[in-house]
């Protein structure tokens, strides 16, 4: 039974009431904060996918422009530590496992110790959802000062009680990045630089150039990725398209062609090579650093509204995103390298092959290697 089923909806009212009388902060206004005295900074971003997660990295980066000397600690889910790790804007990253049975108890006692050995600053970046738990790990963090978004409450309180700095976050159609700078912006930070951020090392690249240079790779010529999965059905733009963009591609510019897929896309990627002429290189099976790092290698990703876009995009990759039922002015990449083309009335496949190329060739002119390419021809 769920925390959101109409049965335990009263039960979950009441019991956050309960703590909201036994464990509400007293607000205070960010004039009050001494400054000079935060040292150490915990973030918690647990609750989140991936895309949810990337989107908030440019916090991450403000964090650190406003603290250039401070410890920043971020705690993230086992699914998503592995892209936050590396990460030049913080020190340190504590997992919090978000499966039951992946916890022990030396887990749990490394977890408490580090999460209860001293903080100047918590800091929430709740925005889409409210997360109990994420609340709760700023709380026992013992931190003085704990700083959250005003919106959205918990079911059945007044206000988010365990933030005694209540940032005013509205719920508008704005960027979720920008949402997500709207809580540090409240005590002045901020950054003017609002794209993702995944960290890849030296050895990491170089992994990825030897895995394709050994697939066949060609790195002479255009690279393209073609990724046509998407966790939502609704998301994905049909494969007989994607193979279209890939031969297209292929034919024009003499581009090798990358195809992607994900656990339980198998039969997707099957349709994409049975409707494609040209030679395809096919990739699955690798962790996200590992693909983050196949990524960097491209020079253009064609993708869905999915969680590896927003990868792909926090290691620089050129890419063209389809949206159908997300908004992509509220979701989609920031940074002149991403470009987004949103379906009518919320469908995927009402934006044409047409639409797809254009973009990306309008994406692909600003790089030199398209220019390249074009004398040769």
């Amino acid at each position: 039974m769920r925390w959101c089923d109409p049965v335990v909806l009263p039960l979950k009212r009441k019991s956050l009431q309960f703590l909201e009388r036994c464990f509400g902060k007293g607000e205070i206004s960010p004039q009050e904060i001494n400054f000079d005295v935060i040292q150490r900074i915990l973030v918690v971003r647990q609750h989140d996918q991936l895309g949810d997660f990337l989107l908030s990295t440019p916090v991450l980066r403000a964090l650190r422009e406003r603290f250039p000397d401070a410890h920043i600690t971020l705690v993230v889910r086992e699914y998503t530590s592995a892209v936050a790790l590396h990460n030049q804007y913080i020190d340190d990253v504590l997992v919090f496992y978000e499966v039951g049975y992946r916890w022990n108890w030396k887990r749990l006692r490394y977890f408490w110790q580090r999460l209860r050995k001293g903080f100047d600053l918590a800091i929430v970046l709740n925005t889409v959802s409210h997360s109990l738990t994420s609340d709760l790990l700023a709380y026992f963090s013992r931190a003085p000062y704990i700083l959250g978004p005003s919106f959205p409450v918990l079911p059945g309180t007044s206000h988010n009680f365990f933030y005694n700095l209540l940032a005013p976050v509205q719920n508008d159609d704005r960027h979720q990045s920008e949402k997500n700078l709207d809580i540090v912006r409240y005590l002045g930070m901020s950054t003017s630089d609002l794209s993702e951020n995944m960290h890849l090392l030296p050895q990491e690249k170089e992994w990825a150039k030897e895995y394709l240079q050994n697939a066949g790779v060609a790195f002479s010529r255009l690279l393209v990725g073609l990724h046509p999965g998407a966790g939502k059905p609704g998301n994905r733009w049909s494969a007989a398209n994607f193979a279209q963009v890939g031969d297209y591609f292929a034919k024009q510019y003499g581009a090798e062609i990358v195809l992607f897929y994900g656990p339980k896309e198998l039969k997707l990627a099957e349709l994409v090579q049975k409707h494609i002429h040209a030679s395809v290189h096919v990739i699955a099976g690798l962790n996200l650093r590992r693909l983050a790092a196949i990524f960097s290698q491209l020079n253009l990703l064609i993708c869905n509204d999915t969680g590896t876009t927003h990868l792909a995009a926090a290691v620089g990759t050129p890419l063209v995103a389809i949206f159908g039922p997300t908004d992509a002015r509220q979701w989609k990449p920031l940074g002149k390298n991403c470009v987004a083309v949103q379906g009518q009335n919320g469908v995927c496949d009402t934006v044409s092959v047409q639409e797809v190329i254009l973009a990306a060739e309008r994406l692909l002119q600003e790089t030199s290697f398209l220019n390249k390419i074009c004398k040769l021809d």
